[in-house]
């Protein structure tokens, strides 16, 4: 019998998902909002949907070509970046401009770092953020047949009474995928199901945020306002569905429950006291930076590796003592 063995390092209990699988149950996730969007806002949300998911899939297989490396347009990571940057779109937004997003999300973001699993950020809220400083106006416009008012956070920090039901249901103005709460809710109890995401992140994420809004936002346990919070901008969306990103989040647990406590901070700092009413994907953003020093301060001693306590140093003391007086 051969003494050779092949010895693997860990983890030896292998799962069967696998990159594209994850991506599948995400996309099935995200289809209530989708269709939703398209719904809510017509053939404008279609299009640009399209546009960001081409953009995303041509850059990247363009790229792995360019510096001839294994084409990774298959495991499907570029189709939901391009999704998710479409649902954090409005719908106004002229075609060629989400078509530059996409690129800028795959290829300044993603690639450039050395691809899936190397990113630092959220590829798809990089890009929306980008977007929304190159092309702030166009960002900001959501403006279009169905509604010509305001957003609903815009108007709750204008004074303005909104009103919660439009909001959980969708019949608001906002980006194509963050309007309705009903829709984003169904996709995350499906990717909880499916065992791809768990409740730490956004629970986290959603009860600190209550907790700052709450204390800080000048309407105390008011439910109304708290709940209009909620439901209005990406929160919810960029909750269950990017902040929860396997990247650019921690994987130890008491990291990912510091990351959604920073989460919530940085979200209820931006929306207070920030100029903008949104806030969300620029907290992610900052949140992502943090992720090693999180992962750093709560990785887990070693299986039985514990401090000595100062009985256990007194013992060996006196037993080095005894040691000493017999060779005397």
């Amino acid at each position: 019998m051969s003494e050779l063995f092949h010895v693997s390092s860990a983890p030896h209990v292998r799962a069967k998902d696998t990159t594209e699988r994850i991506m599948l149950y995400v996309l099935l996730a995200l289809m209530p909002t989708t269709v939703f969007g398209i719904f809510n806002f017509g053939y404008r949300a279609l299009i640009l949907i399209l546009v960001t998911i081409a953009s995303c899939v041509v850059s990247e297989w363009v790229y792995d070509k360019i510096v001839h490396k294994k084409n990774t347009v298959g495991d499907l990571s570029a189709v939901v970046t391009g999704l998710l940057l479409a649902l954090n779109l409005p719908a106004t937004l002229p075609w060629w401009e989400a078509a530059i997003g996409g690129v800028f999300a795959i290829i300044v973001v993603k690639m450039l770092f050395g691809g899936l699993g190397q990113n630092f950020m959220n590829p798809a809220l990089g890009a929306r953020c980008f977007l929304l400083i190159a092309f702030a106006a166009d960002m900001t416009n959501y403006s279009i047949d169905s509604y010509t008012g305001a957003t609903p956070l815009a108007a709750i920090r204008a004074g303005e009474t909104v009103n919660a039901m439009d909001m959980l249901i969708g019949r608001t103005a906002g980006t194509i995928g963050e309007t309705s709460t009903l829709c984003i809710v169904l996709g995350a109890i499906i990717l909880i199901m499916l065992g791809v995401i768990t409740l730490r992140i956004p629970g986290t994420y959603i009860l600190t945020f209550v907790l700052f809004m709450a204390i800080f936002g000048g309407h105390g346990l008011d439910y109304q306002y708290l709940v209009a919070e909620l439901c209005g901008g990406g929160l919810m969306l960029g909750a269950f569905f990017m902040a929860t990103d396997y990247v650019t989040s921690p994987i130890t647990p008491r990291g990912q429950i510091l990351y959604g406590i920073c989460l919530g901070i940085l979200t209820g700092l931006f929306r207070v006291f920030g100029a903008n009413a949104e806030g969300v994907s620029f907290a992610i953003i900052l949140s992502n930076l943090l992720v090693p020093m999180l992962e750093k301060i709560t990785v887990p001693s070693a299986f039985g590796q514990v401090k000595e306590c100062k009985i256990t140093e007194q013992i060996k003391k006196i037993r080095k003592g005894k040691e000493d007086k017999k060779d005397e």
